[in-house]
This record gives C-alpha cells, sequence and structure tokens, in this order.
C-alpha cells in the first residue's frame, strides 16, 4: 500500500510498525509519554523470533505534524476512540485506508460516521507483547494478525482488493497474515478468547496460566466462550464447533501472561470494558439474547473500573 501512520505507539503498534519499517515501508509514529525517548533513541524490539532495534524512527506528538499516509494503524486502546474525529484528519488523503487494530465490537460502525469516504478494516491481533520501558518492547508470544473490510451494519464483504494489498504489506514485513471475509464474525471470533480472559483476570487477579490451572476457573472459561458462541449466532455468525477447544489449547500453551486489561487494571488505567464486555452484550440484548454469565461479568469489571478510578484520584 505504501506509507503507515500508527497511531498509538504502545506494544502491539510499536511491534507491528517496527516490523513494517524493518521491511522498507515509511512508517510514522505518533507517540505521547515516549515521544522525547523514541525520538532520540529509536524502537528496541525484544522477540521470540529475534530481537532488533531501529535506531531512528518518524516520531511525531501530534497529527498536525505528520503527513497524509496510505495506511493509518490505530492501535490505541478503545477508551481513547473519542479522540479520533481530531486524530485522524491531518493524516488523511481521498484514498487512505483506516485499520482498527483493536479489541472490541462496533468500533467500525462509529467510524464509519465520521468518514465514511475512507474504506476501514477491522483488525485482530493474536500476539502476547508488553512495553517494558519507553522504545521498549518485549515480543513474548504469537503475533498473527486478522483483517477483514468494514461494510454498512458489517454485511460480510468478502475478500476485498484493499485487503489483499494491506495482506501483502504485512507478509513482507514477516507478519502471520489471515484474511477474513466477514468482520462481524471475525470480531466475534476473538471475543471468544478476549472476553473470559480479559475479563477474569482482573475479576480473579490471575495470568493466564492460573486461570488454566484451576478446574473451576476453566470451567468458568469454557461457560463464557459458550456465551459468546451464542452472541455470535444472535447476530447470524455462526462460529466452528472447534474454536473453543482450539483458544484452551492455544491458552495451555501460552507463555503466562497477564492479559491487556488486566495490565490496564494494574496501571489504574481505565479498562476496555465496553468495548471487550458491554458493546457485545448489548448488541446480543438487542437481537432478544441473554447471557447472564457475561452480563455479570460485566457489571464486577464496571465496578472495579470505577473503584481503580477512585483510587487512582
Amino acid at each position: 500500500m505504501g506509507s503507515y501512520a500508527i497511531i498509538g505507539t504502545g506494544a502491539v503498534g510499536g511491534y507491528y510498525g517496527a516490523c513494517l519499517q524493518r521491511a522498507g515501508f515509511p512508517v510514522h509514529f505518533l507517540l505521547r509519554s515516549d515521544y522525547e525517548q523514541v525520538k532520540q533513541q529509536g524502537l528496541t524490539i525484544e522477540s521470540v523470533y529475534g530481537d532488533f532495534t531501529l535506531p531512528q524512527v518518524k516520531a511525531y506528538n501530534a497529527t498536525s505534524q505528520m503527513p497524509p499516509c496510505d495506511v493509518v494503524l490505530v492501535t490505541l486502546k478503545t477508551t481513547q476512540n473519542y479522540q479520533l474525529s481530531e486524530l485522524l484528519p491531518p493524516l488523511l488523503h481521498e484514498n487512505s485506508v483506516i485499520i482498527l487494530l483493536q479489541n472490541g465490537l462496533g468500533f467500525e460502525a462509529e467510524l464509519a460516521q465520521s468518514f465514511p469516504k475512507h474504506k476501514i478494516l477491522g483488525g485482530l491481533a493474536f500476539i502476547c507483547a508488553n512495553k517494558v520501558g519507553a522504545g521498549q518492547i518485549r515480543h513474548l508470544d504469537y503475533q498473527k494478525i486478522k483483517f477483514a473490510e468494514y461494510a454498512y451494519q458489517y454485511a460480510a464483504t468478502g475478500v476485498t482488493e484493499t485487503l489483499k494489498q494491506v495482506g501483502e504489506d504485512f507478509k513482507t514485513a514477516q507478519i502471520e497474515i489471515e484474511l477474513g471475509a466477514d468482520l462481524l464474525l471475525t470480531r466475534w471470533e476473538k471475543l471468544v478468547w478476549n472476553i473470559p480472559y480479559n475479563g477474569l483476570s482482573v475479576v480473579l487477579d490471575a495470568k493466564t496460566n492460573e486461570i488454566m490451572a484451576n478446574p473451576w476457573s476453566r470451567q468458568l472459561v469454557e461457560a463464557l466462550m459458550e456465551e459468546v458462541v451464542l452472541g455470535a449466532k444472535s447476530s447470524g455468525r455462526l462460529l466452528d464447533d472447534s474454536l473453543i477447544q482450539t483458544m484452551l489449547d492455544h491458552t495451555d500453551k501460552m507463555t503466562p501472561y497477564f492479559t491487556s486489561m488486566k495490565l490496564d487494571y494494574n496501571g489504574k488505567r481505565p479498562l476496555e470494558v465496553e468495548g471487550i464486555v458491554g458493546n457485545p452484550l448489548r448488541f446480543a440484548h438487542g437481537l432478544g439474547v441473554e447471557l447472564p454469565r457475561i452480563e455479570m461479568l460485566y457489571q464486577q469489571l464496571k465496578y472495579l473500573d470505577y473503584h481503580n478510578a477512585v483510587i487512582s484520584h
């Protein structure tokens, strides 16, 4: 596709942006707290696939200073999406593609209302990575991305030409890619993992391996996964019967890991409760389907998120 803008250079945006730059693509990084250090020292990636350093990167602390790019990769937490209406316009030319590489459900539809002339893709990153210092990212496990294109009311688009072009860029950057024909299906698939593990890691104060090692929490994971499958079915998306077992097997083999929501909770940052749990819950409710375990998890997370915010202030 050409040039890339990374909006939100945390663990995920920093890792994928660095891989794209290493492969020769022009990449422009928006940073906040790390801006000065990354501008002077670049990015350092410690990765299970081999460490590498980019001593010089194009770093900015405001999108008004950045050039329009062919692809804008949004890797902000969804709690910051309210900023996109101001952040994105300087980065867009008439053919720019916007990719939401985020967790959760429903945000492409919101973005399409604000930017109706631009193609919007959703991306799901299956990666274990943490930021361990200013401009320092530790990549622990996995790195696959699944992309799909958004259409009005989440109609399935098939594998479009835009998807293929973006996919080729990421393959060039040595990132494992899968192209989806149906963004809503793809989002529900990822929620099968995200709702139980992100939610329970906070509520139970546990890493993924601790959740999996206990028979009671493992049963709860499976029960929550079954409700996500029910939620998907309510919107006419049938998830493969083997998906739950595949997710459990992957998590059994995964490097012990605090989820992004747990790291946010520990850091006294706002939790992505609405995107990951609230929006799917409302989506299913709107179609007349009750998801009682997910609703209870949502209520617990809302309490903990509120309590955390009170303490941090």
